[in-house]
Formats: C-alpha cells, structure tokens, sequence
C-alpha cells in the first residue's frame, strides 16, 4: 500500500475517532473521554510495538515523548479553545495549522513537490477551512475569539502539526515504538492535567463505550499515519492526513442527519480533487 492511500486511510480513521470522541464529550467533559481512550490507546500500541519489534533507540525514545507532550497539550489546548470561543472560527484555524506546520518543515527540509502536487496541496488546505467550519447552536452564543482563545488556537494547531513532524523524525527501524512512546507520555500529562484540576474521573456507559471506539479507531489511524510518513513526503502525506474533518462530516451527516452546509459540501469536493492532485503529482 503506497503513502497516499495510508494517509487516506490515517484521515479516516482520525475522522472516526474525532466522531465518536466529539458525541461522548456532549454527555461528559472531555477531559474524560480521554482520561479513558489515552491510556487504552497506549496499551493497544505498546502490545502492538512488541509484536512488530523494531529498535528502541535513544531517537525512537525522544521523538515518542516530544510527540506525546505535542498531542497531549495539543489536545487540552483545543478542547479549552473550542469551550471558550466560537467553533466556526477555531476549528478551521487550529486545522489549517494542523496541515501548514508539516508542510512548511518539509519545505524546509528541501522537500519539493512537483506542480500539480504543490497545487493539490494548497487546495486541500483550502478544504480543510471550508470543510471544517460550522455554523451551530454554540456560534449564537456569546463566544468570542478573544486575545485568550486566539493563542489555544493557534498553539493547539501547531502542536497537532508538530505531532507529525516529530514522527517523521523517527528512525525508521524504529517500528511501533515511536508511537507507543508518545501515547505514555500523552496519557501521563492528561492524568497530570485531571489531577491537578480535580477531575480524574473514568467515564462509564455510552460515553465509555464511545470512548473506547474512540481509542480503537485512534489506534489504527496513528499505525497508518507512522506508516504513511515512512512511505512519502511529510508534506504531502501530512496535507492527506489532515482531510479528517471531512470524514467526522460525513459521519455527523449521515448518523446524526446534520444538516451539510454549501462551504462544506465545495470543502468535500474540494478535497477528493485535492487528493487526485497530490497522488498524480
């Protein structure tokens, strides 16, 4: 399987977990949800790393942790920015970051896609935004994109970009261990975080169980993500990974009969474009 169809597959599987995370953080705070699907995730990748084998290395080890505290801060910065201020705004912003980031590093690194690839790239951040904004109940409220929810928007971006930088940097012969290494260190800081804030308490019922498919399909899409990194350009596989909004769309769509917007549905089209471009470049 090449690195475009991995990253594809990486993007919905993120989509999935994004989906099923985001309905059990409407029952419980989402501190919660992963409280829970962390540290199951870590289980699951740890067992998996011992499985494939693979190299533990003072660079698997670093890159592990550096992603981990990425993911974890990335996470609580998004969440804290999505209660804070307006979704339509934050959600797009933090995404295209999300994208930029990898992009930019890759550039950096003299990473250079030939026309048609730098071209579906752009689009596909244009398909993020558009895919990504919503206009919901929580946009009539008075959330404002405050000084305060500007800089977790932005940090939050960042570090979910940074996440697949760091990857990337990964010995390869390192197999799952990178992974592993980071979900440890991801759920220590959460548990710190729970603790320090006085909620470090499991979810049970549907909100568990949503979170434990959270965990599952988590699981694979990071596996997918190593992978697809491993196979093609940061900036190109990172720009495939980062559609996942348009799979947690379609989902809302068609489980939840949410109402798609014409920014989203020129997003999705946008998007399958995109991708034809990056893989024919």
């Amino acid at each position: 399987m090449n690195g475009a169809l991995l990253a594809l597959l990486s993007a919905a599987s993120f989509g999935t977990s994004d989906f099923a995370g985001g309905i059990a953080a409407r029952r419980i705070p989402a501190l919660r949800v992963v409280l829970l699907s962390y540290p199951v995730t870590m289980v699951l990748l740890g067992g998996l790393a011992v499985v494939v084998g693979g190299r533990i290395s003072p660079g698997a080890i670093g890159c592990g942790m550096a992603c981990g505290i990425a993911l974890g801060l990335g996470g609580w910065w998004f969440y804290a920015a999505l209660g804070s201020g307006p979704i339509s705004v934050v959600s797009p912003v933090s995404a295209v970051l999300t994208a930029g980031v990898p992009v930019v590093v890759g550039l950096v690194e003299g990473e250079r896609p030939g026309p048609v690839a730098a071209t579906g790239i752009a689009l596909a951040l244009l398909a993020v935004v558009m895919v990504s904004r919503q206009a919901t109940d929580e946009d009539t409220r008075p959330h404002r994109f405050t000084r305060k929810v500007a800089w977790l928007t932005v940090g939050a971006g960042v570090a979910f970009g940074l996440d697949f930088v760091f990857i990337d940097a990964a010995p390869p012969d390192s197999g799952l261990w990178p992974l592993a290494f980071a979900r440890v260190t991801a759920a220590l800081l959460v548990i710190a975080v729970a603790t320090g804030t006085g909620d470090l308490r499991l979810p049970s019922g549907r909100p568990m169980r949503l979170a434990l498919l959270a965990a599952l399909a988590d699981t694979g899409a990071n596996i997918a993500m190593l992978l697809a990194l491993r196979g093609s350009d940061l900036s190109l596989a990172s720009v495939l990974i980062s559609l996942f909004p348009a799979v947690t769309v379609v989902l809302a769509i068609v489980l939840l009969r949410e109402r798609v917007h014409r920014a989203q549905l020129a997003g999705m089209l946008a998007a399958v474009a995109a991708v034809v471009m990056i893989t024919a470049g």
